[in-house]
Order: C-alpha cells, then structure tokens, then sequence
C-alpha cells in the first residue's frame, strides 16, 4: 500500500526527478488529466477539484511521514492540484495553457504572500497542498487580468 501512497503523492514519480524535467513532468501529468475534464459543468469540475484536494489532503500527509522529512521534495500532488486549479481559469487555447504552467511554475518558485506563511504555518498534507492551491488561483487570476487589460488596449 505504501508504494501506491508514494506513486500517487509523486505524481507517478515525477516528483522524484530533478528540478527541470520534474517541472515538465509534473506539468504534463497536469495537462493530461486536465484536458478531458476541462468541458465539465463549473459544478462537476469543482466536485472533482475538492475530491482531488481530500485525496492530496491524504496521500501527501502519509507520504510526508513515509519519507520522514516535512513537505518532502518528490511529493508532486500538490504542484499537479495547483495546476488543475489554474489551467480551469485561461481560455481553451494552447498558448493560454502554456502561459498559465509558467504562471504557475514561477509564482510556485517565488511564493508571495500568502504562500509562504502558509508553508511555513499549515503542516501536514493541509500545508503540502494548500500553497499550490493559492499558487494556482494567483496564477489562473494574473493571466485573466493579463487578459483584460490586453483586450482594453487591443
């Protein structure tokens, strides 16, 4: 059981490769669990999202203690949830999608408030996931103002 714990809480082991590959691994893994629910209803979509987030909830706080050491490096659960959160907020487009991982990548790296003090302050599987999630609504948020204001000076 334990393997299974590690193989989902990594993202099928995406997490345990090095910072460049795990990125575009981890992304990919993002991309292709998102693209077929993408069309859901709002309501289906959001049902989908909170029962990832219980199961990330779970398996990252069990994986946590399995590698013995807090918001272990490999664990990838909480990178892919950020994402599933940021991709449901840009157009249906390939350079939207592209735009929204660097968005994510990049505020997941700089952690603004409150990212870090939620990585500092939640522990356990609530911490693991919880500041990709505000990554992932920072990221889905900055590209929709990028939109807005490009349609106002277009």
């Amino acid at each position: 059981m334990n393997h299974v714990i590690i193989a989902v809480a990594t993202g099928l082991h995406a997490g345990n490769l090095s910072a460049g590959p795990r990125g575009i691994a981890v992304s990919a893994i993002a991309l292709l669990l998102w693209l077929p629910l993408r069309n859901l209803p709002l309501p289906a979509y959001v049902a989908m999202l909170l029962s990832f987030y219980v199961l990330g909830f779970l398996v990252a706080g069990t994986a946590e203690k399995l590698f013995d050491r807090a918001n272990a490096q490999p664990i990838a659960i909480d990178e892919i949830g950020g994402l599933l959160v940021s991709l449901s907020m840009v157009p249906h487009h390939p350079l939207a999608w592209a735009l929204c991982l660097v968005a994510f990548h990049l505020l997941h790296r700089l952690k603004p408030w409150p990212i870090t003090w939620i990585g500092q302050h939640l522990h356990g599987g609530l911490g693991i996931m919880s500041d990709d999630l505000v990554a992932g609504i920072y990221a889905g948020a900055s590209l929709q103002l990028l939109y807005r204001l490009a349609a106002l000076v277009a």
